[in-house]
């Protein structure tokens, strides 16, 4: 029994650990689509190509066997298919939500990813959710209706195609976060293998869309070019290595640990985050009720994770 709560512990520390880290990422993703001019299509890109290949390359050399045996089932292959189009849907849907908006509002959005989650849970095992995820849902729910609304519920405070790549994102969080359980991923091969082989096999789906978008968009060269030595730091630094390497791994680990249902919800540390490093580092301002909704997800995460 001690040892089943010490390891619910840790995975409440791994998950809050890469929502943090997923703070971080999605202020560099903000410097670099503002400040370094780059779409997001090609931010997301360049985060899949390098983070995944960086991984991939780990996993050669550590989980060879591992790896190769998740592509000896058409189910696993299917699943771990599904699974990195989420991982490049959700990172591509983050990035528009975050230009369009600021780092710490499409954090907050993200968040509607548990609430997809708790009715995909719900309605697929026909049980009610626990109290106190219930009550955990409907304080994150608030605080993002708060923060949309800037507390008039009759006015929409933030742009329409800001909210609608939101909900987005919200959706692929749960995808990615759901994903894996139903496949039985995690089970077989571990997260850190699966994340890897997720972030890399996503370079399939972001070549392409990249592809098709840059057409009307600025080209890659020239904008890369551009970069100046703290840009390419907070792009490999700042949001590969610390915000997606690091936040997804930590958090996906710690998900395969508590659940996806309380997972998805110890993920609302990542606006906080995301909040406090934008006002520090971006000087992006943000109102009463923004800071009203980052205390009541802070809330929200203090009360799901004490004990029953």
């Amino acid at each position: 029994m001690e040892n089943a709560q010490r390891k619910m512990w840790a995975g409440i520390a791994f998950t809050l650990l890469g929502g943090t880290l997923w703070g971080i990422s999605g202020t560099s993703v903000q410097f670099l689509t503002t400040e370094g001019g780059a779409p997001p299509t090609l931010v997301t890109l360049m985060r899949v190509v390098l983070g995944g290949s960086l991984f991939f390359a780990f996993l050669l050399i550590r989980k060879r066997a591992t790896v190769h045996a998740v592509f000896t089932s058409r189910r696993t292959i299917a699943g771990i298919l599904l699974f990195a189009f989420s991982l490049y849907a959700n990172q591509l849907c983050y990035a528009q939500t975050v230009q369009i908006t600021n780092a710490g509002t499409a954090t907050v959005l993200q968040m509607l990813g548990s609430v997809f989650v708790m009715l995909f849970v719900c309605t697929t095992t026909h049980k009610l959710p626990r109290v106190k995820e219930f009550i955990g849902l409907v304080i994150a729910i608030i605080a993002t209706v708060l923060i949309a609304t800037q507390g008039n519920i009759y006015v929409l405070s933030i742009d329409v195609a800001g909210l609608t790549w939101g909900i987005a994102t919200g959706l692929s969080t749960a995808f990615y976060i759901l994903v894996p359980k139903r496949f039985g991923l995690f089970e077989q091969f571990g997260s850190v293998v699966v994340v890897g082989l997720g972030m890399f096999l996503g370079t399939i789906f972001a070549i392409p869309i990249y592809a098709v978008q840059s057409a009307g968009a600025m080209n890659a060269v020239s904008v890369l070019s551009g970069f100046g030595a703290f840009e390419w730091l907070v792009f490999i630094v700042g949001l590969v290595i610390v915000g997606t390497i690091g936040g997804y791994g930590f958090y996906l680990h710690g998900v395969s640990i508590v659940g996806s249902v309380k997972g998805s919800l110890l993920g609302a540390i990542e606006p906080v985050s995301a909040t406090i490093m934008a006002a520090l580092w971006l000087g992006t301002a943000f109102t009463m009720h923004d800071i009203v909704g980052m205390l009541l997800m802070c809330i929200m995460v203090a009360f799901i994770t004490t004990d029953e």
